[in-house]
């Protein structure tokens, strides 16, 4: 393969292996709940919408659970408590970094989320700064950078095609200036990996710095900021089995500890005093904290300390040859139903982590996840996915035409501009694919068994019988 993505693999939509990897599902939380299904009865829910919100890892909860009676104030704090919790808020930031396998003057920032650290990294941008971005991104790293020079990057049809639209961007902008290039390690529609060392080949080779998305990579594949290359790389704990709203933005630090801080508070001051004038003097952190002010999520970085072990210890190998068997077996149960056509842009071939998205003729996209819901007890996403561009593209419809991160008003059977996501992970069990297939391929067979009606926006059970 001409392109080296993380920890790529290859596969089809043939057949998947007899044999299934030996590894269990990771235990997760909700792996037990039951949902009423409409049709009467209830099932354990099959919660294949991971891309959106991973659930929690049982061994995450369990870690937080133990600390939570020794929670205090962070950095500020002289009695025991506030100690142990300001070493442990530290030691998660170590963590972080080598499971990131960072540089080692490289900065690692706790933030509410990718979006946030995207935007962190948007107001730290030198002057001037040229943003280049495919229109293929996640709104959390196409939207951020307001203030700069964007240039938005068509959706490119190949790895290949992706590194040589970036090498004529850069090429044609002015040299002498700082630039950054932003781009998706897997993309939150497809699931299909980018070509990511390559692309920060491109960026270095042009002068300008490269920031990775990893929010979709990083719960599925190892991630190396050395490897890759990287000069930035942003995710979000709660994709990463750990919740509490908490994100990661690590990497170099000269643009971090230039700019001013993200949020002006205490925590990012060193020394403030007053001036004979009567105004303020600020001396600003110049580690992590300058952009950490106010008291900081401590059990939202201890999560995702907490998640990063989990899965190192649980083996990236292992997990990825699962999760594999996992997708092989998506696809192949998918391309058994003429009737689904599976989004793609670097074709079926294209390696992915456990994220497809489709569409089903003859099928409103919110009905067909409405149906899944309330008479199987599947929970998928319909909609745009918050990457509007991408999914128009992907479907070729009018760039111009009106759609919604969730379900636009469309009623069932009616055509609607979105599509299907199935995401899955770590903690998905074997049982939830089967029952998803099987009830893709009798909804297209059989039709809905219930009948269902537009309700702000989204398609849903008509109880009203």
């Amino acid at each position: 393969m001409p392109f080296s993505t993380p920890a790529a693999t290859s596969s089809s939509a043939s057949t998947p292996a007899a044999d299934q990897p030996v590894c269990a599902p990771l235990p997760v939380l909700g792996r037990d709940v039951t949902v009423p299904l409409v049709t009467g009865g209830e099932v354990t829910y099959a919660a294949l919408d991971y891309a959106a919100s991973a659930p929690a890892l049982q061994r995450v909860w369990d870690d937080v659970a133990a600390y939570a009676p020794y929670y205090g104030s962070v950095h500020r704090g002289a009695g025991y408590l506030s100690q142990l919790s300001t070493d442990l808020f530290e030691n998660a930031r170590t963590t972080v970094a080598e499971f990131l396998d960072c540089r080692g003057d490289d900065q690692v920032v706790f933030t509410r989320s990718t979006t946030d650290s995207l935007n962190l990294l948007a107001a730290a941008l030198p002057a001037d700064c040229q943003v280049f971005v495919f229109e293929t991104e996640h709104h959390a790293s196409l939207l951020p950078w307001r203030d700069a020079h964007v240039t938005y990057l068509n959706a490119p049809g190949t790895p290949e095609e992706a590194v040589a639209t970036v090498e004529r961007a850069l090429a044609g902008r002015d040299p002498h200036g700082p630039a950054l290039v932003c781009v998706t390690g897997a993309s939150n529609v497809t699931g299909e990996l980018w070509p990511v060392r390559e692309l920060a080949a491109a960026a270095h080779a042009h002068g300008a710095r490269i920031v990775l998305d990893a929010a979709q990579l990083a719960p599925h594949h190892p991630v190396s900021v050395r490897e890759l290359d990287v000069d930035w790389v942003a995710f979000s704990g709660h994709k990463l089995y750990a919740p509490f709203g908490s994100g990661v933005l690590a990497g170099r630090a000269d643009w971090l500890t230039e700019a001013e801080p993200y949020l002006a508070g205490g925590g990012a001051s060193r020394k403030v005093s007053r001036r004979t004038d009567g105004g303020v003097d600020v001396e600003w952190h110049v580690s992590a904290a300058r952009h950490e002010a106010g008291s900081p999520n401590v059990i939202g970085a201890y999560s995702i300390a907490s998640a990063c072990k989990a899965l190192t210890e649980a083996g990236f190998d292992t997990l990825v040859a699962r999760e594999q068997y996992l997708i092989d077996t998506v696809r192949a149960g998918l391309a058994e139903v003429p009737q689904v056509r599976v989004l793609s842009l670097f074709g079926d071939d294209a390696p992915r982590v456990g994220v497809l998205s489709f569409v089903v003729d003859g099928w409103n996209s919110s009905h067909f996840a409405a149906a899944l819901s309330a008479e199987y007890g599947i929970g998928v996403r319909d909609g745009l996915f918050c990457a509007h561009p991408l999914v128009r593209t992907l479907l070729g419809s009018d760039p111009e035409a009106q759609g919604e991160c969730g379900a636009p008003e469309a009623a069932p059977g009616e055509k609607s501009l979105n599509a299907i996501r199935v995401s899955f992970g770590a903690g998905t069990a074997d049982e939830h694919i089967e029952r998803f297939l099987g009830a893709v391929k009798e909804l297209v067979r059989d039709g809905a068994q219930w009948n269902y009606r537009t309700e702000e926006g989204r398609c849903v059970p008509d109880t009203s019988a």
